[in-house]
């Protein structure tokens, strides 16, 4: 896995997937205006400012105050040619605005949690780290991953075990946790991890992926919201879009990938874009081999008509 370490933070940030085929795709200009919609560690956003200068701007923006400070720190050589604002990006629409942005020649929405947050134990996303159940990408949010776990009734549990992490045995990890909260509450993500493998018992034994990983993808989607919030704001991104930009979406699991492909190929029917990627593009041999967090990495780009 490659790493690159902010300096004075003691942040260790990987690098951003499929970094070379996204930038290559978006058609990049000098002067160009782009929304990198999640900018995360700044990693595309710091390519994306070498293709668009000069003269051009780029609008960087994420829920999670953390990544902002990191991109801040990796942006810091390109001062002036970008502004980097706190919010989620189903409310770009509102930034654009206050920005005084008239149209986009190129969006950038790279979905999902980056290796740092399922690192940093003060968060609670990774199952690894023993920490509080949090999970919030944006601290302002009022729910965590705790507040799911042990107030949700068990039927609700296991609809959002069953349709955010596509868990077959999203009944029995449901019913295992209700029982095991009623003793007392479940506080951290090794409590969840452990109760879940008892639920899937020796059914998993097998599989590559922790028996806990579906369960706990599925609880950061609803605590965050996320795909209510990507559909929103990638039917909000393609309005800005000038004729000829071109978005692309960086998608890690398949309800995020179903999201862009349906909106794409409707928008497409409609004549306002054109799909450029007819198969999803995925990451290349070598970095999967260098970076394995990027094999379920899917980019798919259209362009407005």
């Amino acid at each position: 896995m490659i790493n690159i370490c902010i300096e004075g933070t003691g942040i260790v940030v990987h690098l951003p997937v499929i970094l070379k085929e996204a930038i290559g795709a978006l058609n990049l200009k000098p002067g160009g205006v782009v929304l990198d919609a999640t900018v995360g560690g700044g990693g595309h956003a710091s390519e994306i400012l070498k293709r668009i200068m000069p003269g051009g701007r780029l609008i960087g923006i994420d829920a999670d105050e953390t990544a902002l400070s990191i991109a801040e720190n990796a942006l810091r050589g390109c001062k002036g040619s970008f502004k980097l604002i706190h919010e989620n990006f189903r409310n770009l629409d509102n930034v654009l605005l206050k920005e005084n942005i008239k149209s986009l020649d190129a969006i950038l929405f790279d979905i999902g949690v980056s290796s740092y947050q399922l690192e940093d134990p003060s968060r609670g996303f990774g199952i690894k780290q023993d920490s509080r159940l949090d999970m919030r990408m944006d601290s302002r949010l009022k729910m965590t991953a705790a507040d799911v776990v042990n107030r949700f009734k068990e039927k609700e549990l296991s609809e959002v075990i069953k349709r955010f992490g596509e868990e077959r045995f999203h009944n029995r990890i449901a019913a295992y946790i209700v029982e095991e909260r009623a003793k007392k509450p479940i506080e951290t993500t090794h409590e969840l991890a452990a109760i879940i493998r008892k639920a899937v018992g020796s059914r998993c034994r097998k599989s590559r992926i922790d028996p806990a990983t579906r369960t706990f993808q599925a609880l950061r989607i609803v605590v965050n919201d996320e795909l209510a919030a990507f559909e929103e704001g990638l039917k909000k991104a393609v309005s800005w879009l000038a004729i000829k930009g071109r978005i692309a979406v960086i998608s890690f699991h398949s309800l995020e990938d179903r999201i862009a492909k349906n909106l794409f190929k409707g928008y497409a029917s409609l004549g306002i874009l054109k799909i450029i990627t007819k198969k999803p593009l995925r990451p290349s041999d070598k970095e999967i081999e260098s970076n394995p967090r990027s094999r379920s990495a899917k980019l798919r780009v259209a362009e407005r008509m």
